[in-house]
């Protein structure tokens, strides 16, 4: 298959990439740097240079390829609702150029956007998502909604924090603050779960969606369903040596800052029925062993 990656040189794409050539895929990766270009040859991939922005470009490529995974997105959370409206533009611009055929289309978003079914669940697979007013990265799977319904073959991959030994999702934000206040802190008696996998599992995931998904459908990339915050703070603690504790709830905004209002939400997540439905079998370390092993000068 002919398929085409956004993101291809980020974190997950990179992984995503090899990991789609070793399984005979060609692969068409776009990036704007003459290092992403570099590493995407290095790789075995054709270069598309140019930015997710440039809709017209996206399109085109989107309309050559046999499959497209759309892994970009900007996760500055100083400007999140800014950068989730255009992740809408960009889904709208890559199921335009797929419309009318059956060539598969996945989408990356979020546990976080799950509507749980009860408080303190897990978020699942058959959960609906929040609207894009409760939470902007919804924007994402509203996107891919309006496409579904008006039968595009789309597929929507929820990730939790992925991980390896230099990268943590939100957690690299967590070890910033910990490093800028001298002290790693934890939200009450930091019981608030956080959802992982390991960055090799979401990539060999996101083939398997391409491959084998079923349109419509949601899928969680979730190798464990939830890692307790006071768990991770103590394991920062160690490996940085700086001391721990629970920041009461009127100090949360100063010591999180653009982090406050996620710092105390449970945000624990199921992958069983992706498990089930795919034949998916997470095998990387888990999120407490990659940071115990934590390269140094992370976050980067």
């Amino acid at each position: 298959m002919r398929v085409f990656v956004t993101g291809s040189t980020g974190f997950i794409g990179s992984c995503l990439v090899r990991e789609l050539i070793d399984a005979g895929h060609r692969v068409i990766g776009l990036t704007r740097s003459d290092t992403g270009a570099a590493t995407l040859t290095r790789a075995g991939a054709e270069v598309l240079r140019g930015d997710v922005n440039d809709l017209d470009r996206v399109r085109s490529a989107a309309a050559a390829a046999d499959g497209v995974i759309h892994a970009a997105f900007n996760h500055d959370f100083t400007r999140l609702k800014e950068y989730c409206e255009e992740d809408r533009k960009v889904i709208e611009a890559l199921g335009q150029a797929l419309a009318g055929s059956d060539r598969p289309l996945v989408v990356t978003s979020g546990t976080g956007v799950a509507r749980r079914s009860k408080t303190g669940a897990l978020a699942l697979e058959s959960d609906d998502h929040v609207t894009s007013a409760e939470a902007p990265r919804a924007a994402t799977e509203e996107a891919a909604d309006a496409l579904i319904d008006k039968g595009g073959r789309v597929m929507v991959m929820r990730l939790p924090q992925v991980h390896d030994t230099r990268r943590f999702g939100r957690i690299n934000l967590h070890i910033q603050l910990a490093r800028q206040n001298g002290r790693v802190g934890y939200v009450g008696e930091g019981q608030n779960r956080l959802a992982a996998v390991h960055v090799s599992d979401s990539a060999h995931l996101f083939r398997l969606v391409l491959e084998k998904g079923k349109a419509g459908a949601r899928y969680h990339a979730v190798a464990e369903e939830g890692v307790a915050m006071r768990d991770i703070a103590e394991v920062i603690g160690t490996k940085l040596k700086l001391p721990v504790e629970s920041i009461p709830p009127e100090r949360v905004p100063d010591y999180f800052g653009v982090l406050a209002g996620l710092a105390g939400v449970d945000m624990g997540a199921s992958g069983a029925a992706t498990r089930r439905a795919l034949a998916w079998s997470p095998m990387g370390p888990d999120l407490l062993t990659d940071l115990r092993s934590m390269e140094d000068g992370v976050p980067s």
